[in-house]
């Protein structure tokens, strides 16, 4: 259970639409809006006088800094800041590049509040929020690309099995416990994971493998 309010950030370069989404997450006890900003860059100044966000809301769309190289910022400099990108994007490409460069979720601006609300929170616990939207976009690329296994995607039982878990709604320590491992060496398998395959998040990880049938599902 979360005992604190999220502190959150909006990143979009839509006013109305900003203060909107500003506006209805404020109604909601939990939640603390650090800051907003209409582009990376101002993102960036807006970081360094206010609080960190544990979640920035991103959009993708944005002039000097768009949203892909916002997010690639924060996971460099700030990697435990957690990014939810909330776009009106539907096909598979913007998804999938959001989560290598390290957002753990991806909504529709069409979404419901209450379902932004969820996301927010899931991404704050676990660092991570798979909906069906994501899956849904991720297999029907998969099934339109015939990819082959490359060496470097060997892995272990160990690391596969770490994998499939992940994919699970478990926390690390959780994750532990069932592979009777410790958890540093949980976050080992992680760590070495996303280095191996230049990946910045668990879901982008969970997606990397999915898509390169590292593990079934």
């Amino acid at each position: 259970m979360l005992s604190e309010k999220i502190n959150i950030a909006i990143v979009d370069d839509h006013t109305l639409f900003r203060q909107g989404v500003s506006r209805l997450l404020s109604e909601f006890e939990d939640i603390h809006i650090v800051f907003d900003a209409g582009n990376g860059a101002e993102m960036i100044e807006r970081i360094k006088g206010n609080a960190l966000p544990q979640v920035v809301i991103m959009d993708i769309t944005m002039p000097v800094m768009d949203g892909y190289e916002a997010t690639l910022w924060l996971k460099t400099h700030y990697p435990d800041v957690h990014v939810l990108a909330l776009s009106m994007f539907e096909d598979e490409k913007p998804i999938i590049k959001m989560l290598r460069n390290g957002a753990g979720g991806y909504m529709l601006k069409e979404s419901k509040t209450t379902d932004l609300v969820n996301a927010i929170k899931a991404i704050a616990q676990q660092g991570f929020f798979i909906n069906d939207n994501v899956t849904g976009k991720l297999l029907r690329a998969i099934q339109s690309n015939n990819l082959s296994r490359d060496p470097v995607m060997n892995i272990s039982a160990n690391e596969q099995r770490f994998l499939e878990l992940c994919c699970l709604e478990l926390t690390y320590k959780e994750i532990a416990d069932k592979m009777n491992l410790s958890p540093h060496t949980i976050d080992n398998y992680r760590e070495a994971l996303f280095q191996r395959f230049d990946i910045k998040s668990r879901t982008g990880l969970v997606l990397f493998a999915i898509k390169h049938e590292l593990i079934k599902i």
